[in-house]
């Protein structure tokens, strides 16, 4: 460590009885939150390093100045008490005067500290491990006041705390613009989703349009897997985030369950969670790997797009829809018989080719924009690695501007 940095604790940096923990339940009960009021910060609040009040609860005003000690002020660091303990966020001016939640404790600095450094600081690797090691319980961690007291931090001059916090900021300028572009792109993509699958709001539908059965164009394959290597079994996931090999256990028996080729191209799902987006198509690099009958795969007919296929099944209410053909009382579950009795309106083929090219393009807008957010974190992480461990540094004709007259 440079001698440029003084290593510090996080209780040195705060005011008198600066970190306090939110209200407890006697303090603040469940039939004293309100529609309208001050919003009241908890860790589902703190998104991106920030607090939202986009879903935040909220008390009376004569409510909030009974909680006069966990009101915010601007630069206050909010730590979470339990759950994720690397969502950490930093008060905005826009947050002053809002109440720190039951489930959040509150740092407020000295003046030895700049909070815009601070916070960008805890958000580091580093210290979520340190917070992660060091909090209290097995099931869920927890934090107290005497824990992220003794949060160790590394602190250079506070001339050089805001050069460094002002640099960084350009990179959180770029991250904050890319998402709101892709929540933007998703938008549009929600509501072409709707407009070219969701038959209801249909406007493409003309005479050559058919209402088909599944079971029509989908045929069920069953070809017994003969190799059964278990590091070649595939499942898919939740929330259509498609197909995936199957974590190797080490465990499984020989011969204990029947296992079935899958074949590139092929549309899959998963019979138990389809209700919940487990649905996809075998990606080429999973062509020879199994799955069994719970997961089953089918040969889709020429007549029908493999993508425009996996649109309407990445459609929310559609796919929410198929447990009405669902089986059973307890866990119920999608059989391919159940399947292909459901009836949907099929386009022609050049008009499925013209929505899946449509999706598609749009779908690939997103994910460019995904990856340049997240090129944008790698960079911003590893250039604030790099300043702390002083391998760089901000020029001093720089930090020398920061400095007070």
């Amino acid at each position: 460590m440079s001698d440029r940095f003084k290593a510090v604790l996080l209780g040195d940096i705060v005011i008198p009885k600066g970190i306090q923990t939110g209200p407890f339940g006697s303090q603040l009960k469940a039939e004293e939150y309100t529609e309208d009021g001050v919003p009241v910060v908890m860790p589902k609040d703190i998104c991106s390093g920030y607090l939202t009040s986009s879903f935040i609860s909220r008390v009376s005003q004569s409510k909030a100045n009974k909680l006069k000690k966990h009101q915010i002020k601007e630069g206050d660091i909010i730590f979470p008490r339990r759950g994720d303990l690397r969502r950490i966020g930093v008060a905005r001016k826009d947050n002053t005067g809002w109440i720190c939640g039951t489930g959040c404790l509150r740092a407020r600095l000295n003046s030895v500290v700049h909070s815009d450094f601070l916070h960008q600081y805890v958000l580091l690797d580093s210290v979520g491990k340190w917070l992660e090691r060091n909090a209290l319980g097995q099931t869920m961690l927890n934090l107290s006041t005497d824990i992220i007291s003794n949060l160790p931090l590394t602190l250079p001059l506070l001339s050089e705390q805001k050069a460094i916090a002002d640099l960084l900021s350009a990179w959180d300028e770029a991250i904050e613009k890319a998402e709101r572009l892709i929540q933007e792109k998703e938008r549009r993509f929600r509501w072409l989703l709707r407009e070219l699958i969701s038959e209801p709001r249909n406007t493409r539908k003309d005479a050559e349009w058919k209402k088909v059965r599944m079971g029509s164009f989908l045929t069920e394959s069953r070809i017994p897997d003969r190799e059964n290597d278990p590091k070649k079994r595939i499942s898919v996931r939740l929330h259509l985030r498609g197909v995936e090999v199957r974590e190797y256990r080490g465990t499984e028996s020989n011969g204990a369950t029947a296992y079935f080729i899958r074949k590139a191209g092929q549309f899959i799902y998963g019979k138990q969670n389809v209700f919940r987006g487990a649905v996809g198509i075998v990606p080429l690099e999973l062509d020879g790997y199994s799955s069994t009958q719970d997961i089953p795969a089918f040969d889709i007919a020429d007549h029908v797009d493999k993508s425009w296929l996996l649109f309407l099944f990445s459609y929310t209410n559609f796919y929410k829809k198929l447990e009405l053909y669902a089986s059973g009382s307890g866990s119920k579950r999608l059989h391919p018989k159940e399947l292909f009795r459901m009836k949907i309106t099929l386009p022609t083929f050049g008009e499925q080719q013209q929505i899946a090219e449509t999706l598609s393009s749009a779908q690939y807008e997103i994910d460019l924009l995904k990856q340049l957010a997240e090129k944008y974190k790698t960079q911003k992480r590893g250039l604030m690695q790099k300043m702390l461990a002083g391998t760089w540094r901000v020029k001093p004709e720089i930090v020398h501007q920061y400095m007070e007259a």
